[in-house]
């Protein structure tokens, strides 16, 4: 929409912001300084893929910035009314829509059981009260049944003349990936990794053989880099905002890409990861309702929004109470 310039104040004929949910907290220095460029522009753009991660309050920080005069009444944010009122500054249009030349993506999920050694850790960062080692602990021992088919995933994209990307949260993961992983092995790409050491190393992998495998922490990977090289992806756990695993599966899913993209999550049966896909499934809808054109549920989003304190919690106690019983819970609660 068109913006009127501040009095005496240089005018911006149009101000564009990529990857705008970088925004939505308007408290953040960030945010603050963008506000400002935004109030100075004729004219003002917000884009992002993912407009909505956690709160419907995130998405309605970014319609402010460009009509703070809309009205979006907090007291009832059913879907449908809520996108009546943000319309007059938000256009939606989905990948699919126009990027008609997308390759196509294959998405499956690798339920898992755990190995005896899986198992004995998972049991300890439970004891522990530790949640990102119950994260982790499917992956990091020799008898894994997730690095076992991680493997097998790469053998079979060497195989059919693919190269994959591994992501993960942690670096332990990573490593254990790595070191286990018996071909040409990239990164791993960290967010420690300068821009530039970033992009040499993704285009070194681009250029190795079938079959070579990048393994990246996913927050680092799964933003500003094309990785069409690669056309499996492999998820090593459940993130805790799908927008994180969307935008890393977009790495690959582009325009450039000439496989169809696969995608592998990697699972256990039991434990943490069945937790954390179902707490996901209800951020999905929670998207799907407010960001994407839907008719479905009246409920208050609210309702839907786990944050990760409280999912934490949930899980450990969830978990405490399925392998030790009330007892142990109570016990662990009280100390």
């Amino acid at each position: 929409m068109a913006r009127r310039a501040s009095a005496g104040l240089p005018s911006i004929g149009c101000a564009v912001f990529d990857e705008a949910h970088y925004i939505k907290n308007p408290a953040a220095q960030r945010s603050r300084r963008s506000a400002v460029i935004i109030d100075h522009a004729e004219r003002a753009i917000l884009l992002s893929g993912t407009p909505l991660e956690n709160r419907v309050e995130e998405f309605r920080n970014l319609v402010s910035y460009l009509r703070p005069d809309l009205v979006i009444d907090a007291s009832d944010l059913r879907p449908r009314l809520f996108r009546q009122q943000v319309a007059p500054a938000y256009l939606r249009r989905n990948q699919e829509d126009v990027l008609t030349e997308l390759p196509e993506l294959v998405e499956v999920s690798e339920w898992l059981p755990m190995s005896r050694a899986d198992e004995q850790a998972y049991r300890n960062a439970v004891t522990q009260g530790n949640f990102h080692a119950l994260r982790q602990s499917a992956m990091l021992s020799p008898d894994s049944e997730k690095l076992k088919r991680l493997i097998e995933i790469v053998e079979e994209a060497e195989d059919n003349g693919r190269k994959v990307i591994v992501f993960s949260s942690y670096l332990s993961v990573l490593s254990t990936v790595a070191a286990a992983l018996p071909g040409r092995v990239f990164g791993p790409l960290t967010g420690s990794v300068p821009a530039a050491k970033r992009q040499t190393m993704v285009d070194t992998f681009a250029s190795a053989q079938h079959g070579a495998v990048l393994v990246a922490q996913i927050l680092a990977g799964g933003v500003g880099l094309n990785i069409q090289a690669a056309s499996v992806v492999i998820i090593c756990e459940p993130q805790l905002k799908p927008t994180i695993e969307w935008q890393a599966i977009a790495r690959a899913r582009r325009m450039g890409q000439l496989h169809s993209v696969q995608v592998h999550r990697l699972l256990s049966e039991e434990g943490v990861d069945v937790r954390v896909t179902e707490i996901l499934a209800k951020k999905k809808e929670l998207f799907e309702d407010f960001a994407r054109m839907s008719e479905t549920a009246a409920a208050a989003p609210e309702a839907f929004d786990v944050s990760e304190p409280e999912l934490v919690r949930e899980v450990l106690e969830a978990e405490r109470e399925r392998l030790f019983g009330d007892s142990a819970q109570r016990r662990a609660v009280a100390g």
